[in-house]
Formats: C-alpha cells, structure tokens, sequence
C-alpha cells in the first residue's frame, strides 16, 4: 500500500504536470473501483472540467476540479496513479482514466481491484464512508503533542495497532508505524497506556523526523514516475535477519494478526509478540 512519502510524491508531480488541465475525455473500464456516483455520472461530471491543485489527506489523494467536485482515490493495498503519453501500453485492470488536454493520461490500475474512487463536491467529503471518522492527518500542525496524548488515551491497545488506526490519527501505514517506532525505540506490542510521557514524546517527535527524512528520498527516487513503491532504504520494515542499522543485532519480523511486523529486539527491548 502507498503511504505517506509515496502519496506526497505523487501530489508533487499532479501539481507540476496535471494542474490547470482540463479533461478532454474521461473513461471508466472497471465501473468496481468507481464507488460514488454511478459510471455514466462519472464520466460526465469530468469530461470538459479542469484539474486544479491536489493534496493528501490520511492515505486519500484529494484532486481538486474547477466545478467544485473532488477526486478521493484511496489506492488501498495494489491501486496506483500513472502518468503516461497515450501511446504507452496501459498496465494490466486499468479501472480508469481520465486524458489531459497536454495528450498526457491519467490512469489509475489496481491489481486486486480493491481501492476506492469517489467523486463528491468538495464539501460533501463526508460521503465518503468513514471520512469524517478520521483522526487529524499525522503531519498536520494542528496535531501537536498535547492533542497526541490526549488522543491516544482511547486506543489503550498496542502501540503499533494504535499508530495504523485512522480513527486515532490519519495516514500511518504499516511500514512507517514500524519506522516510526524504530526510532522512537518503542516495542511495537506495548499497550499505549503502559508507555511513559517520555515514550510518548518520543513517538511522537519520531513521526516528524521519519516523514522528514523519507519524503524527499522518495520523491527523487520516484521522479515523474507515480505508479513506483519506494521502500528498500527503509531501516527495519521488511529486514528481518538483516542487521541492525543502529546496534548490529539481527532484526526480528514477526506477522501477528497477519500483519508484518520488523522490529530490533535490542534497540525496542520488551516482550515477545505473540499472534
């Protein structure tokens, strides 16, 4: 699934390159991903309008259309973005895409066909299922660490659980949540509320520094390409048995609950994972 570095990336290069398009045709080829309104209306609403900036919110890209409408894609765990010329050969369940007037396509393709696409007036988010159920986005102002801590203390499940639910904050996907608490040095299966004031300021200024130090990685290494997943220069996520970058001792990659988990035993000291 796309996170936050990723999504950034993409939003930079729909500003550079898609902004103040307008949309020659648009085409729906698998109506599944289309989930608000129905095809006909889809395709309607954005033949003829124009692209105007994007953003991310949590793990939605938010495109912006000068007739006051929203494009909310949730790429989920296999959708992707693409910009491509007409000519290039359109990737495998390309659900669908949308033709700037520059001759540039906008594509979207989903291998398991299980993200979202809503297009809704910009104050009518809260049409989309559970959008209003969001927690603030992680990398908003507004969340300082006050309202962290005050948040946190309704989710007293583990810590890891806690960080990916978008109900507590938005947009902590499970390979940054295990960044993230690397260099917090937190055990990932502590509960929250057995962790200190310390602790938690240490996640917390941790989430600031892991997003700084990937988000400009991720956007060179992607460059005008949005359909890539930038993550070998992670530290631990996916390095099981690899070294420690901080301490040398092997990292530990467990899956409780089906979800992959990497940690370091020595440098994040707690119990043992159970599933």
């Amino acid at each position: 699934m796309p996170e936050i570095p990723e999504l950034e990336a993409m939003t930079q290069v729909l500003n550079r390159r898609a902004a103040g398009q307008t949309i020659v045709s648009a085409q729906v080829r698998i109506p599944l991903v289309v989930r608000r309104p129905a095809k006909d209306e889809f395709v309607e609403t954005l033949t003829g309008n124009r692209l105007l900036t994007s953003r991310r919110h949590g793990k939605y890209m938010l495109l912006r259309l000068e007739s006051g409408h929203v494009l909310a894609v949730h790429l989920m765990l296999t959708g992707r973005l693409q910009l491509a010329p007409p000519t290039e050969p359109m990737p495998k369940r390309t659900s669908w895409l949308l033709t700037l007037e520059n001759d540039a396509e906008l594509r979207y393709f989903d291998q398991k066909l299980d993200g979202k696409t809503y297009l809704v007036r910009e104050d009518e988010l809260s049409l989309i299922p559970r959008f209003d159920q969001m927690g603030p986005d992680v990398l908003a102002p507004e969340l300082t660490f006050d309202v962290f801590r005050q948040r946190i203390r309704r989710y007293p499940g583990q810590i890891k659980r806690t960080l990916v639910n978008e109900a507590f904050v938005a947009g902590i996907g499970n390979a940054y949540a295990d960044e993230i608490l690397f260099e917090a040095r937190v055990y990932p299966f502590n509960k929250t509320r057995d962790l200190s004031e310390e602790q938690l300021r240490a996640v917390y200024e941790a989430v600031g520094r892991v997003y700084a130090w990937a988000i400009p990685i991720v956007a060179e290494r992607m460059g005008e390409t949005i359909d890539e997943k930038v993550r070998d220069f992670l530290k631990v996520h996916r390095k099981g048995g690899e070294p420690c970058p901080n301490c040398g001792a092997r990292i530990t990659e467990v899956t409780p609950n089906k979800r992959i988990t990497s940690y370091c035993r020595t440098c994040q000291p707690g119990g043992f994972a159970t599933a």
